[in-house]
């Protein structure tokens, strides 16, 4: 009995001070930060309890809620819409209402789809990045299966599946009738939802100046705006041209790999396994370097309202 102690006590130890964050996602009305762990953990935390230190006891920087999706399942993706909190595991998609969220320890999904799999059924599929479109109430899963799943958030059911890749998919950036997706494969596919068909596609690490031969041409990160596509992973982190498809910029900063890249206004936010977090405008230079204590940052979202504040998480 005493060593069945010891090892959960030992095993809660682990979690505690060895745990990564793999995503972030803030609630609706933008007081609360949803984290999601590599345990099956969701972390509730008030953001103005944690930006405000001198306002709050230490108890009340504590966690809100804190509850168990699938017991040591990672929690790959996380999504708000209006109603739900969308969680990507390994194998599955749940929503919960936002309610349940910030008040229960026992909170119970408000319902479940699991993603259709063709491999033997012991082994699932992880549900990697997840990307919402509000206005068609589209929900796109990029799997661990090679494919994208279209899910229709009103009937609660996948409709479509969008094959492109020939390995698991990194990264997904959707701006309404444009998808583009990043995969391990190391391509970068560009879609068009209308048709459920690649119109473009790049390949970084075949241009010798972007390649990185020891890192792979795995694309960890996509990004995009009307003109331009920002993308990286083992390549070099770069932007293209979103018509002509032709490379802009190869940007000059030091990583081992970018997981991070999306276009804020004008500016671009990078990183991934690097000593800083990068603010980057569109001609290359950086504006500003963040020191970062993580090996790896995973996951970067910010908020303008009702606090203006940027969030990185991963391995810490």
């Amino acid at each position: 009995l005493r060593q069945i102690i010891y090892q959960k006590e030992l095993k809660m130890l682990n979690k505690n001070f060895y745990n990564t964050i793999l995503s972030q996602t803030f609630t609706p009305c933008g007081n609360y930060l949803v984290l999601g762990d590599v345990y099956g953990q969701i972390w509730v935390f008030h953001l103005s309890k944690i930006i405000k230190p001198d306002n709050s006891t230490q108890q009340e920087r504590l966690p809100k809620n804190v509850f168990t999706i699938e017991e040591d399942v990672q929690i790959n993706s996380l999504v708000t819409t209006d109603n739900f909190l969308v969680v990507g595991t390994e194998g599955n998609v749940y929503g919960y209402h936002w309610k349940v969220i910030k008040s229960m320890k026992e909170c119970k999904p408000a319902w479940k789809v699991t993603i259709p799999s063709n491999r033997d059924k012991l082994e699932k599929c992880d549900v990697n990045c997840m990307t919402y479109n509000k206005s068609t109430e589209s929900l796109y899963l990029g799997c661990g299966d090679n494919n994208i799943y279209l899910m229709k958030m009103e009937a609660g059911e996948i409709i479509q599946t969008l094959n492109g890749h020939t390995n698991y998919i990194h990264s997904l950036c959707n701006i309404g009738n444009e998808l583009v997706s990043g995969g391990e494969d190391g391509l970068v596919n560009i879609w068009d939802t209308r048709i459920k068909n690649i119109v473009n596609k790049i390949e970084p690490s075949k241009n010798d100046k972007i390649a990185r031969p020891e890192l792979g041409k795995w694309i960890g990160a996509v990004g995009f705006n009307e003109d331009w596509l920002v993308c990286g992973g083992g390549p070099r982190l770069s932007m293209w041209h979103l018509r002509t498809l032709n490379t802009s910029v190869i940007f000059p900063i030091e990583n081992r790999g970018i997981h991070i890249a999306e276009f804020k206004e004008n500016r671009i936010l990078a990183g991934g396994t690097a000593d800083y977090f990068y603010n980057l405008n569109i001609n290359g230079d950086v504006i500003s370097e963040i020191p970062i204590s993580s090996v790896t940052i995973f996951s970067a979202i910010h908020q303008d309202d009702p606090f203006n504040v940027l969030c990185l998480a991963g391995s810490s």
